[in-house]
């Protein structure tokens, strides 16, 4: 113990004794200068630790809630959002959907006001979204706009299958065309951040809605998952190309391969969500999201949204080379079986290849 205490002091000692057999041929200045020498070298072999290096230790946070923006600019408001009902131009009443601003806020939010079937869509749906989607992006006073699904059952479960007919989807004025990547590219191109508030179902073309869209904020009830494949369908485009860039290749295939479900805490561990909320808090904390977007510069979100969807933008186009329905898994088992050919109705035109016969 002796000779470890002597080890570690002894070069201080010995500094120390030749300070002071050299103190009588310096002068008073010169003595300073070695006093200051030996204290930095005491530093440096014992140093003592400090109360800053222990606080940052145990700071949780790079940025602390005491920083000078927040003291400059303070937290966002955490009261609820007062909604007022909004009309577009042409000042015709919303059926399928319901469309409000924020009183003294740049907040408006679409709500897709179908529960009795999951908050499904036909094409009225789309065209009432499209609309208010349009006047949201003209209003100067909206900076973020909110897309949700009315209850807490279901953000949107898709196409509602029960408007689909051999011309496509239909709705009261038999209209055979649903229009969705028309809304999928809106949502993508809109100047505005667009954010998902999800609760319940997002399945189908109603988790490609909330793809791309910009954020997704979740409560913990969502599911999400693709179902296309069990009855024939499929997302060619943005529903493929974008869950590809969340999630990776690996994960996306096994989304849209199996058809399988997952809950909001798989979904955001993924990539596929931003922030998994209580139910009861979801929309409160979707608002405080919109808040913080408007502090910003509206010009540099709106270039940013641009530059960071440039990449995909040409994938809408691989969904527009879809123009018929697509033939059934059991057609395309007897086309490879029996060599069969489809029209452009998924029906077989040529005879099927006989088991035995001359080729």
């Amino acid at each position: 113990m002796t000779a470890l205490f002597f080890s570690n002091f002894y070069p201080f000692f010995f500094l120390l004794q030749v300070s002071y057999l050299v103190v009588e041929d310096y002068s008073m200045k010169e003595l300073k200068t070695i006093e200051r020498r030996i204290a930095s070298l005491n530093n440096q072999l014992f140093p003592k630790p400090s109360l800053f290096s222990e606080c940052r230790q145990i700071s949780s946070s790079p940025a602390s809630a005491e920083d000078s923006y927040r003291r400059i600019h303070g937290e966002v408001s955490e009261e609820p959002a007062v909604w007022r009902p909004a009309l577009d131009e042409s000042g015709k009443e919303f059926t399928d959907i319901h469309y409000e601003k924020a009183v003294g806020e740049g907040i408006a939010k679409i709500t897709i006001n179908r529960p009795e079937r999951r908050n499904s869509f036909g094409p009225r749906t789309i065209k009432e979204l499209i609309r208010a989607f349009n006047d949201a992006r003209d209003d100067s006073s909206i900076g973020a706009i909110i897309l949700t699904g009315k209850g807490t059952k279901a953000f949107c479960s898709g196409g509602d299958q029960a408007l689909r007919t051999s011309d496509g989807y239909t709705d009261f004025e038999s209209f055979g065309r649903l229009n969705v990547l028309d809304l999928q590219v809106q949502i993508r191109r809109l100047p505005k951040p667009v954010i998902a508030m999800v609760a319940g179902y997002a399945v189908g073309g109603g988790h490609v809605l909330h793809m791309v869209c910009d954020l997704t904020i979740a409560a913990e009830n969502a599911i999400f998952g693709q179902t296309g494949a069990k009855v024939g369908s499929f997302d060619a485009g943005y529903g493929s190309s974008i869950m590809s860039r969340l999630v990776g290749p690996k994960k996306a295939k096994e989304m849209w391969f199996l058809s399988r479900f997952y809950n909001a805490y798989e979904a955001e561990k993924m990539g596929l969500v931003n922030a998994v909320v209580k139910l009861e808090n979801l929309e409160l904390e979707t608002v405080k999201w919109c808040r913080e977007i408007l502090r910003n510069s509206p010009t540099a979100i709106r270039v940013l949204k641009s530059a960071l969807n440039a990449v995909d933008d040409g994938h809408a186009g691989l969904q527009r080379t879809r123009t018929t329905p697509p033939p059934t898994f059991s057609q395309h088992r007897n086309a490879i079986l029996f060599d069969s050919q489809f029209d452009g109705e998924g029906n077989a035109t040529s005879p099927p290849f006989q088991h035995g016969s001359a080729q």
